[in-house]
């Protein structure tokens, strides 16, 4: 059965952000997630995770403002010091927090700048970062989103995804592959799992449509289990949803497969 980790930005937001490692490890996680960690010190995030024995999954680099739109940076030409920064930035907390492995998300293509001269500098941003993060055994992963929830995102599916990493050529870099991004984007979830395993370091996941719980929409998430299984992906599956009514209260599908009793008991 694959290892599941809480989303942090997503789940528990019930209680504050500290906290909800506190949360997610009564609920029955061993790991945890998040958009980043960069609004605590490395410290106060350490000492939730040790008090709770949970492991850092995952986190982004920096993405810029979150609060007014920007997601992410990596393809903007005149902000390429500042994703340098973020680079240096992320290892800080990665070391502190034991994470083996961060995300790098494309950001929204500016008007009026050419797809190509967006992808040039994402690919110049990339192999940089993939090199940095290699000195510090920490694994960089890029994740393509669906252009609905996100309008304009440069990064959009698996194939110009893959495309972008042969063109970077580091062997440090590798796909995170949202199921619930990329059931909306491309459909053909099993195959391009199975076929491009080798290169997925990280899968997340959420129900279509409403990107709630898993069981509440179309993907037959049982199939999905038992395929990753099947096929032998060891990583983590980051639980990445919105919750339909309260984390706790949505988190049936999670017990039955791990066992947990609720967060209560």
């Amino acid at each position: 059965m694959p290892r599941f980790s809480a989303n942090l930005s997503m789940l528990f937001n019930e209680h504050e952000f500290l906290d909800r490692f506190d949360a997610a490890a009564r609920a029955g996680f061993k790991g945890v997630e998040y958009i980043g960690p960069y609004d605590h010190t490395p410290e106060a995030v350490a000492a939730r995770l040790k008090k709770n024995g949970l492991t850092q999954v995952l986190f982004n680099l920096p993405v810029g403002d979150w609060g007014k739109g920007e997601r992410g940076i990596a393809v903007l030409p005149e902000r390429i010091h500042e994703f340098r920064q973020g680079v240096a930035k992320a290892i800080t907390y990665a070391q502190a927090l034991g994470c083996s492995q961060v995300n790098c998300l494309a950001g929204i293509a500016p008007a009026g700048v050419s797809p190509q001269a967006l992808e040039n500098v994402f690919i110049e941003n990339l192999g940089f970062a993939a090199e940095k993060l290699e000195q510090a055994g920490i694994k960089l992963l890029i994740e393509p989103i669906n252009t609905r929830d996100i309008p304009g995102f440069f990064l959009t599916n698996t194939k110009q995804a893959l495309d972008i990493i042969e063109r970077v050529g580091s062997k440090n870099l590798y796909l995170q592959y949202d199921i619930y991004h990329m059931q909306v984007m491309e459909g053909d979830l099993a195959r391009t799992i199975e076929a491009n395993l080798s290169r997925i370091a990280h899968i997340q996941l959420a129900d279509n449509p409403g990107r709630n719980e898993p069981g509440t929409g179309e993907i037959n998430y049982p199939f999905l289990y038992d395929h990753i299984d099947r096929i032998g992906y060891s990583g983590w599956i980051g639980a990445e949803y919105k919750p339909k009514a309260g984390t706790e209260a949505g988190l049936a599908w999670f017990q039955a497969l791990t066992g947990k009793g609720s967060a209560a008991a």
